[in-house]
C-alpha cells in the first residue's frame, strides 16, 4: 500500500499535503481494544458484569501472573445460544440493546458489545458455554473477533466461562508496563470485593491459579452489614453507621442513595470508597472529594473514611455512555445531589461524634517481671539461662511505661480506696466506676470478674513469656503443632490451646460480642435430637426417650434465651430456634457439625441458678464448640486414604499393599477433595488465626505445664 511522503515541516513550502487514508480494519479494532481492555484488572470487570447480567448466583474468578496469561470467569447464568456462537465477539454485537434510543433506559452493565471483541483482539479467548435444557454445551476460540474453529460439543455446567490466556500478547509495550504481577492482581481483588459487597445475592470468588485458598470468598447473604463484614473484615463493621438520603419532591430529579459510612473510631490509611449508581459500579471524583473534605474538618488527623453508597435514579438522568471502559457516568444536577450527600453526612458525623472508643487490653503486672518468668519455669520445663535483660530505650521510660507497674498513672492519684491501689488492671477500674453509676450492673458483672481475676491469678509466667515470644514452625500431625522459643522447640496441643483461649475470649468479649447470622433459623429441638442420636453413652435411652430430653432442654434454652443472648449474644427466638451465634475470634468461624453437640452442652451442663458457675460453664462450653477439634472426615494423606476406599472388602487387612493405597478408581475422589479442603482449612487457620490470637489474647494457666499440652 503507497503512501506519500509527508511534506517537510515548517517554512511555508509548496509540498503537496499527505493523503487522508482510511485504517484497515484490524488497525481500528486493535486500537479500540486498547481503550477498553486497559490492563487485566480492565478485562476481569468487564466479564464479571457479563455474568452478573446473565443472572449469575455464583460467579467465580481464577488469574494467573495477575492475568496476563490467565483470566477465567465462570457463572451459573443462562448461558449464550450455540446460534449466537458466530458473532458473539464481533465488535458491535449485543442482547443488550437494539437502537440508540434504549440507551436512556438502559439498565444492564454492558450495551456496547465491544469487551469480548476488545479481548480477542489482544489476547486468546476460549468460550465454553450450555443453556438450560441442553445435553451438552460447545466450547469455541476467538481471534480478532472471529471464530478459529466451528462450536464443538463438549461436557459443561450451567453457564458460561470465558478464559482469556496471554493477554496483549501483541502489544509489547504495554505488556512489560504490566510485567508485575503484584501491581494488576489487588486490583483485581478490589473489584470482586466491591461487587461481592453491593451484589449480596449472588456468591463470588477470586483466587490464583493453583492456589488452596480464595483471596476473596463471599457467600450470599441477606445482610449487607454481613457481606461488608466477610469481605473487609468484623472490625471495619464495629465502626460503620448506616445512612438513606431521598430527594423526591423536586419534579426535575428524584434520587435515593443508602449506605453505611465509618463514624469516628474509624482509622484507615487511605479512603476506601464503594460506590454504585443503579447497581453499576463507578468512580465519581467529585462525590468522593467532597466526603473527604467533611471527614477531615470533623474528625481529627483527618481520618480516611470507609464509604459504601447505593444510588438509584431515573435511567434517563444517567449517561453510561461516557467512558470506555464505563468507569465513569454523567448525573443531571449532579452537584445538587453530590451537596444534598454531603450534608447528611456531615450531619450523622456530628451527631455520632460526641463520644471516641479507645480499644484497650488489660495488663497483668506479675505475668511480666521477667524474674518471676525464668523462676517459675525452671521447675517445669527448662529454658535456656544466662539472658542479658535488655535496657528499655528512653523513648519509653514514661510515667505510663505498662512494664513498670510503680510508673502506671493511678499511682499518683490521693485518697484512692485500697482496693483500687490492690488492683491496677482496667477491668477493675471500669468495676468499681460502675458500682458507684448503678450497683445493679456492677453485681451482675462481679462473678464474671471474679472468673477473670482467676485466669489472672493462675497464670503460668513460663509459658507466658513461651507463648508470647514464640515463632510458628508448623504442624506436626493432626493435634500438635510445633512452634519456637529462643533455641528450643515445643510441641503445642492444638486443641487444648484453641479451648483454653476461646473460654478466655468468651469471658473478656462477656456481653459485647459481633454475631455470626445463621443464613437459616436453626430448630433447637433437631439440633437437640441429632447430639443425642450421636451421643454414645445415650445408646440404651430409646427414641421417645431422648424425644423427652430434647423437648425439656428446648424449654431450659427457650427460657434462658435472653440472659444468653445478652451476655454471650446467642439468640434463641421465640420459636425456639438458633438464629446466631457469638464471634469469639474475629475472622473464624467454629465447625458447624459440631453445633448440636453445642446445644446439647447448654442445656444439660449449664449451672442456670449459681451467676459464677453460669458464666464458667456458659464460657466453657463455648470454648469447647469453638476450640480446633480435628475435622469430622479423617486425614486423607499417606495411608488414610484408604479410609476412603469404595470397596471395604478390600480393607480386611491392617497393612494394605501399596498398590492397594493408589488404586484411585477404588477412592472416593470427591470426599477426598472434601476431607483435604478441609484439612487445609484447619491447618490455614491454625497458622494465621489461632497462633497469632494466642500470641496476643492467651493467659496460660498453671495445669498446662504438666497435662501434656506443651511439651520440650
Amino acid at each position: 500500500m503507497e503512501v506519500d511522503e509527508p511534506a517537510p515541516h515548517g517554512g511555508g513550502g509548496g509540498g503537496a499535503p499527505p493523503r487522508i487514508r482510511r485504517l484497515e480494519e484490524s488497525v481500528v479494532n486493535r486500537i479500540a481494544a486498547g481503550e477498553v481492555v486497559q490492563r487485566p484488572s480492565s478485562a476481569v470487570k468487564e466479564l464479571v458484569e457479563n455474568s452478573i447480567d446473565a443472572g449469575a448466583s455464583t460467579v467465580s474468578v481464577t488469574v494467573k501472573d495477575g492475568g496476563l496469561k490467565l483470566i477465567q470467569v465462570s457463572d451459573d447464568g443462562h448461558g449464550i445460544r450455540c446460534e449466537d456462537l458466530p458473532i458473539l465477539c464481533e465488535r458491535h454485537t449485543t442482547s443488550k440493546l437494539s437502537a440508540y434510543e434504549d440507551l436512556q433506559t438502559i439498565k444492564s452493565m454492558g450495551f456496547r458489545g465491544e469487551a469480548l471483541a476488545s479481548m480477542t483482539y489482544v489476547g486468546h479467548v476460549t468460550v465454553t458455554t450450555i443453556t438450560e435444557g441442553q445435553l451438552h454445551g460447545y466450547r469455541v476460540s476467538y481471534r480478532d473477533g472471529v471464530m478459529e474453529n466451528d462450536p464443538k460439543p463438549c461436557a459443561a455446567v450451567k453457564g458460561t466461562q470465558v478464559m482469556v490466556e496471554n493477554l496483549f500478547y501483541n502489544m509489547v509495550a504495554r505488556r512489560k508496563t504490566l510485567q508485575n504481577s503484584n501491581d494488576d492482581y489487588p486490583k483485581i481483588v478490589d473489584f470482586i470485593s466491591r461487587f461481592a459487597v453491593h451484589h449480596i445475592n449472588v456468591n463470588f470468588s477470586c483466587r490464583k491459579h493453583g492456589a488452596n485458598r480464595a483471596d476473596v470468598h463471599s457467600g450470599s447473604t441477606s445482610s449487607r452489614l454481613d457481606a461488608i463484614r466477610n469481605v473487609y473484615g468484623a472490625s471495619v463493621v464495629r465502626d460503620l453507621m448506616e445512612i438513606q438520603v431521598s430527594d423526591e419532591n423536586a419534579v426535575d430529579e428524584i434520587f435515593k442513595m443508602d449506605g453505611f459510612i465509618s463514624n469516628a473510631n474509624y482509622v484507615a490509611k487511605k479512603t476506601t470508597m464503594i460506590l454504585f449508581i443503579n447497581d453499576r459500579l463507578v468512580d465519581c471524583t467529585s462525590l468522593k472529594r467532597a466526603t473527604e473534605f467533611v471527614y477531615s474538618a470533623i474528625l481529627p488527623q483527618a481520618s480516611k473514611p470507609f464509604i459504601y453508597m447505593s444510588i438509584n435514579l431515573p435511567p434517563e438522568h444517567v449517561d453510561v455512555n461516557i467512558h470506555p471502559t464505563k468507569k465513569e457516568v454523567s448525573l443531571l444536577n449532579q452537584e445538587r445531589i453530590i451537596e444534598k450527600i454531603k450534608d447528611a453526612i456531615e450531619e450523622k458525623l456530628l451527631n455520632c461524634n460526641n463520644t471516641r472508643i479507645f480499644q484497650t487490653q488489660a495488663l497483668n503486672s506479675s505475668a511480666l517481671t521477667q524474674s518471676n518468668i525464668r523462676k517459675d519455669m525452671s521447675t517445669e520445663i527448662s529454658t535456656p539461662t544466662g539472658e542479658k535483660s535488655q535496657k528499655v530505650p528512653v523513648s519509653q521510660m514514661v510515667r505510663t511505661d505498662p512494664r513498670d507497674p510503680s510508673g502506671r498513672l493511678h499511682t499518683y492519684w490521693q485518697g484512692q480506696s485500697s482496693n483500687l491501689e490492690k488492683k491496677s488492671d482496667l477491668v477493675t477500674v471500669r468495676n468499681i466506676v460502675r458500682s458507684r453509676r448503678n450497683p445493679k450492673d456492677a453485681g451482675d458483672l462481679s462473678s464474671r470478674h471474679e472468673l477473670l481475676t482467676e485466669i489472672d491469678s493462675n497464670l503460668h509466667p513460663g509459658l507466658f513469656d513461651i507463648v508470647k515470644n514464640c515463632t510458628y514452625v508448623g504442624v506436626a500431625d493432626e493435634v500438635f503443632a510445633l512452634i519456637q522459643h529462643n533455641t528450643l522447640l515445643y510441641l503445642v496441643n492444638v486443641v487444648n490451646v484453641s479451648k483454653e483461649l476461646m473460654y478466655q475470649q468468651a469471658l473478656c468479649r462477656f456481653g459485647n460480642f459481633n454475631a455470626i447470622q445463621l443464613s437459616e433459623p436453626a430448630p433447637l429441638r433437631e439440633l437437640l435430637t441429632m447430639a443425642l442420636k450421636d451421643d454414645e453413652s445415650m445408646s440404651d435411652v430409646n427414641e421417645k426417650e431422648k424425644l423427652e430430653i430434647a423437648e425439656v432442654n428446648t424449654e431450659i434454652l427457650k427460657e434462658n434465651a435472653e440472659m444468653i443472648n445478652e451476655y454471650f449474644s446467642i439468640h434463641i427466638d421465640q420459636g425456639g430456634n438458633l438464629t446466631r451465634l457469638p464471634v469469639v475470634l474475629d475472622q473464624y468461624t467454629p465447625d458447624m457439625d459440631r453445633l448440636p453437640e453445642f446445644m446439647l452442652t447448654l442445656g444439660n451442663d449449664i449451672a442456670w441458678d449459681v451467676e459464677k458457675e453460669c458464666f464458667r460453664t456458659a464460657a466453657a462450653a463455648i470454648g469447647n464448640f469453638y476450640a480446633l477439634h480435628p475435622p469430622i472426615l479423617p486425614n486423607p494423606s499417606g495411608k488414610g486414604i484408604r479410609l476412603y476406599k469404595r470397596n471395604k472388602d478390600s480393607m480386611g487387612s491392617a497393612e494394605p499393599a501399596d498398590n492397594d493405597l493408589t488404586d484411585e478408581d477404588d477412592v472416593d475422589q470427591e470426599l477426598v477433595a472434601e476431607a483435604e479442603a478441609a484439612w487445609a482449612q484447619r491447618e490455614w487457620t491454625i497458622q494465621h488465626v489461632l497462633f497469632p490470637s494466642m500470641r496476643l489474647f492467651l493467659k496460660p494457666p498453671k495445669s498446662m505445664a504438666t497435662d501434656g499440652t506443651l511439651l520440650l
